[in-house]
């Protein structure tokens, strides 16, 4: 499918381009037989197979590279990938799937533009990419919100699950802006004159732009693993408070074994053994040991 750069992205066939700035998006397929008549100098075709980061490599009268973009519903998962090929002419997308397909109506639905131009569209087409990541992060931020609550309130059923989850999606996005910056900072660099020099400005722009969400998902990193110490530090003072209680109990206990103890061996010339009250004595000592183990206890503000 191809497209002209005028005030909005306009559809157009193979011949209409000639002369004009362009957009186009091909199968693999598609590239592979019609890539001559492009007269891009290309030193290494485009292998969506081999495409695992989104990146930008200078050649020697063009400029290559791919996108391989988290998907945002689950941002630990498959990216969706695809290629491009880009000189001063336009810019073609090697794309299977209509990834790119699909960022490229949604400038046609939504942008016009006073000055059109190849830098305005990139601009725009990265922006789309990353255009509801603030949101996301909103999302991300208010979820750890109820779970730092959930730990205050002392709630045993927290999906620590959810947090590694969380954390790992973060990092995919985090990494994704990394690449998004080396990319834009590739195009404004220029390197083969393809841009406009007043125009390299959108591409700091939009590298200004990928700097505070990548800021904004370090910051939720370092909330993910605070939160993590915090459940850490739940957990641990749940089970300080159930080994305050065996170590309480124990104590009590230990001198009623060993009073326990001491009768049970059953000595011939015991006189207790002998006495009538000794039974309800020792009953009554026991009692005594175990109120005045927990006073003793209470005062010391270890129950």
């Amino acid at each position: 499918m191809f497209f002209t750069i005028e005030e909005s992205l306009k559809v157009a066939d193979r011949s209409d381009i000639k002369g004009k700035q362009f957009v186009a998006v091909l199968s693999f397929e598609e590239w592979q037989k019609n890539k001559d008549s492009f007269e891009m100098v290309i030193d290494m075709d485009p292998d969506l197979s081999d495409i695992y980061i989104t990146k930008a490599e200078v050649n020697y009268d063009s400029l290559t590279g791919s996108f391989a973009i988290p998907d945002r519903k689950n941002p630990s998962g498959d990216d969706l990938k695809f290629a491009f090929v880009l000189d001063e002419k336009g810019i073609v997308f090697i794309d299977d799937h209509d990834t790119a397909l699909g960022i490229i109506k949604r400038i046609q639905q939504t942008k016009k533009w006073k000055i059109p131009s190849l830098e305005r569209f990139l601009y725009d087409f990265l922006d789309q990419i990353v255009k509801d990541d603030l949101r996301l992060m909103e999302k991300y931020e208010d979820e750890l919100d109820s779970m730092e609550q959930a730990i205050i309130d002392g709630d045993e059923n927290l999906p620590s699950g959810r947090l590694n989850d969380i954390r790992n999606d973060i990092r995919y996005l985090r990494i994704h802006y990394e690449q998004m910056m080396d990319l834009a900072a590739e195009f404004e660099e220029n390197e083969n004159g393809f841009f406009e020099p007043e125009n390299l400005r959108y591409f700091r722009l939009f590298i200004n732009r990928a700097e505070r969400l990548h800021e904004e998902s370090m910051s939720l990193r370092d909330y993910t693993m605070q939160l993590r110490d915090l459940y850490k530090a739940h957990l641990d003072l749940k089970q300080n408070r159930i080994m305050t209680v065996l170590t309480v109990v124990t104590t009590i206990f230990m001198p009623l074994t060993l009073i326990v103890g001491w009768y049970g061996m059953n000595f011939r010339y015991m006189p207790e053994l002998e006495w009538q009250w000794s039974y309800p004595v020792v009953i009554l000592v026991s009692i005594v040991i175990v109120i005045a183990s927990l006073l003793f206890f209470k005062k010391k503000k270890w129950l």
